[in-house]
């Protein structure tokens, strides 16, 4: 990515919701920010560290839609909740902060490290995995643009069964879903994409279109190791690692 022209951001492991949900028109209320699916940290009160005029735009994007054509999520808006620290979830977290402070075409940016969600360990999931997000934001950028790129990088990583669906997240529409195939598990789905709302661009200040992916890369590495079970990349055998070469 780096080769490509894209710059690596990062940030820190404990968030705000505002960064984590509310900056990405994900409603205070929506099922996602329950405390089942998100581990809440005690101990510390970081800063929202955004302008008052950015979160004023936020809560109108919420509650009205803030201009932008939407009704928005028809609720009020409580900067309490907003302020609550979490672990976080994606490195979109990352994206929508980068784009904070980016605001003029063209964009390439993306971030790689550990996100948090409670879930229920099994072959497939784990309670934390490593997550590629990515970003392109220029004038004339589409879907065509966004199925090209992940089809290419895909393939570049050797992966040549990939399909791609139909989902929903909140701050993508249209929101696309990919899957690759393990020989074993049968097809994965490795990462969530698609256009940013006009509800999560207009309170940054963005005026042109951006596409976003996130790829859980556990699962790739699963298929490129021949894994069965994502615990096993957490594998502290020596044994293991030296079968695997992978260094």
């Amino acid at each position: 990515l780096i080769a490509m022209g894209f710059e690596e951001t990062g940030g820190p492991f404990v968030e705000t919701e505002f960064w984590n949900f509310d900056a990405l028109f994900q409603a205070q209320d929506h099922p996602a920010r329950a405390v089942h699916d998100s581990f809440q940290v005690r101990g510390t009160s970081p800063s929202i560290d955004a302008s008052e005029e950015l979160m004023w735009r936020v809560k109108q994007a919420h509650e009205n839609g803030g201009g932008t054509g939407s009704r928005g999520w028809g609720y009020s808006w409580d900067i309490n909740i907003a302020r609550q620290p979490l672990l976080r979830t994606q490195m979109t977290v990352t994206s929508v902060k980068y784009l904070a402070t980016h605001m003029e075409p063209p964009v390439k940016a993306f971030s790689l490290s550990k996100v948090f969600r409670p879930d229920v360990i099994d072959a497939r999931h784990m309670i934390e995995f490593s997550q590629l997000d990515g970003i392109i934001g220029n004038e004339g950028i589409n879907v065509r643009h966004l199925l090209g790129i992940l089809k290419e990088f895909g393939h570049q990583l050797g992966f040549d069964d990939i399909k791609f669906k139909p989902s929903y997240f909140p701050f993508t529409e249209p929101s696309i879903e990919a899957y690759v195939k393990h020989p074993k598990l049968g097809w994965i789905e490795c990462l969530g994409s698609g256009l940013f709302r006009p509800e999560v661009l207009a309170p940054l200040g963005i005026k042109f279109p951006v596409i976003a992916w996130g790829i859980g890369i556990d699962r790739l590495a699963m298929i490129r190791l021949g894994v069965n079970d994502i615990r096993d990349l957490h594998t502290s055998s020596l044994e293991t690692l030296r079968q695997w070469r992978w260094w």
